[in-house]
């Protein structure tokens, strides 16, 4: 009998993959389109507290094995978003996380508190999204990071993650601000800065001209920030996000100290894509003999 379940801090979940916020839709809708049982837990896109219009066109692009996106948050508020979406969270099949954005640790704050609200079992703290017109990260500043999660923690009963940002100079050293200040585990990682350019009509590939690249080329970035904050915060549960596309790579974020695996860009190729994940890392393991998910967690081998 193969054990998919996991651990996350205080929560406990049924498989190792997460929805990644911004990709699966309020959750809500996405439940309309792929088979929920296949994720421990499904993260809702990011909210505000009031409506942000998000950039203008054109704001995702391909780019390589990769893509590309300045969406800049777009969504209608908190208020109008609780309207929408909170009546039928209790009626979706998978548990769904809220995540907070804002501009200043009171807003963040606030947002967590009214999401707490309508029932979503935990709070992504959305720290570093890379498309926010005129403020800096808040995920490139221990103080900033620190400064917003104890705000949220304040606010909030529920467990709180903290999304973090593989364009920090110490990404432990975040991490470690953000557990300090009451985060129940960590989120590595959101998009890493970049851009393009159409050589033909010379012209930025997004608007914004940069913006946050995901997908399959992101994994080894991800990876190191996993591993590097996993030795030094060795009792820190993490989420691994970043390029999973395939079974081998949800086991390699495992291995490399990750309890759980957010599932992101892939969604946009194959909306199914979380069901063939299960099943590749379920024939990985009994082709290695292992019968329990967390046996994988952190056992990475050295040389």
């Amino acid at each position: 009998m193969i054990d998919l379940s996991t651990a996350l801090g205080p929560l406990e979940l049924r498989t190792p993959l997460i929805g990644a916020a911004g990709t699966v839709g309020s959750v809500v809708d996405f439940s309309g389109v792929a088979d929920l049982s296949a994720y421990g837990a499904a993260v809702a896109k990011s909210v505000s507290e009031d409506p942000w219009k998000g950039r203008p066109a054109p704001r995702v692009a391909p780019s390589g094995l990769g893509m590309l996106n300045s969406i800049g948050i777009q969504n209608p508020g908190i208020d109008a978003w609780i309207e929408e979406v909170g009546p039928h969270i209790e009626k979706v099949s998978v548990p769904v996380w809220g995540s907070a954005v804002g501009k200043t640790a009171g807003e963040f704050a606030r947002v967590a508190a009214k999401l707490e609200t309508v029932g979503v079992q935990a709070i992504e703290v959305n720290l570093s999204c890379p498309n926010l017109e005129g403020q800096g990260m808040f995920a490139l500043d221990p103080g900033a990071t620190r400064e917003v999660v104890a705000n949220v923690r304040r606010a909030v009963r529920v467990p709180i993650g903290a999304k973090l940002s593989p364009n920090a100079e110490d990404i432990a050293a975040i991490g470690s601000a953000a557990v300090e200040a009451g985060a129940d585990w960590l989120v590595l990682t959101n998009t890493v800065w970049g851009a393009g350019i159409d050589v033909r009509t010379r012209r930025p590939l997004l608007s914004g001209l940069i913006g946050g690249y995901s997908g399959p080329p992101l994994k080894p970035i991800a990876l190191r920030c996993v591993l590097e904050t996993r030795r030094s915060l060795p009792d820190t549960p993490i989420v691994g996000c970043g390029g999973v596309t395939h079974g081998e790579d949800v086991i390699e974020f495992l291995l490399a100290g990750a309890s759980a695996v957010c599932v992101g860009t892939a969604h946009f190729d194959r909306p199914r894509t979380a069901s063939t994940l299960l099943r590749e890392v379920e024939s990985i393991m009994r082709e290695q003999g292992v019968t329990s998910l967390r046996d994988y967690i952190g056992k990475v081998e050295p040389w």
